[in-house]
């Protein structure tokens, strides 16, 4: 297996050193070269620097307060206008920032808003499209964070294999 595969972790923990606007590019490139459906793409992302918008965001739900400590959160927004499928291509898109932002030495972690609720119990996509100003056609799937890591949470290894999850041919 790859090693990239094995270091890729969720991190909620970063320091205070920035992500460069060339090391997030190439996580958005990493991202818009992610497979869709038809290749329709039906994707658009807002990068988020500015620490008070962070903050704000970090409201989104009770499981994002990790947004507010990332140098940037990407909101990872679809348009089921453009594709019934936005929503795993969406999530492709997300794995690929996962992975080059692993590749790169930074952290990240995804915090879910679609279909989710903010810590003041309001719709939390229609929080963060109020908050970044996203038309209310188009649907937002989540946050990535992402960072310099301030932990390192073990790689994973050939012990995470679970054969019993596996089956062959038929269940």
């Amino acid at each position: 297996m790859n090693e990239l595969f094995k270091k890729r972790r969720s991190v909620r923990k970063f320091t205070k050193k920035a992500v460069s606007d060339a090391q997030i590019k190439e996580i958005l490139l990493a991202a818009m070269v992610a497979p869709s459906g038809c290749n329709r793409r039906p994707w658009d992302f807002v990068v988020v620097k500015d620490s008070q918008t962070k903050k704000v965001l970090a409201q989104s739900g009770p499981w994002a307060d990790f947004v507010d400590e990332a140098s940037v959160a990407i909101a990872i927004i679809g348009d089921e206008q453009k594709s019934w499928l936005w929503l795993e291509d969406c999530s492709l898109a997300a794995g690929q920032i996962y992975l080059e932002a692993t590749n790169q030495g930074l952290g990240a972690c995804w915090a879910h808003i679609r279909g989710g609720k903010t810590v003041q119990k309001e719709d939390a996509e229609d929080f963060v499209r109020k908050v970044l100003g996203i038309p209310q056609t188009k649907r937002v799937l989540c946050l990535m964070a992402i960072g310099d890591p301030a932990e390192s949470p073990p790689q994973y290894s050939e012990k995470d294999f679970n054969s019993s999850k596996v089956h062959q041919e038929k269940w």
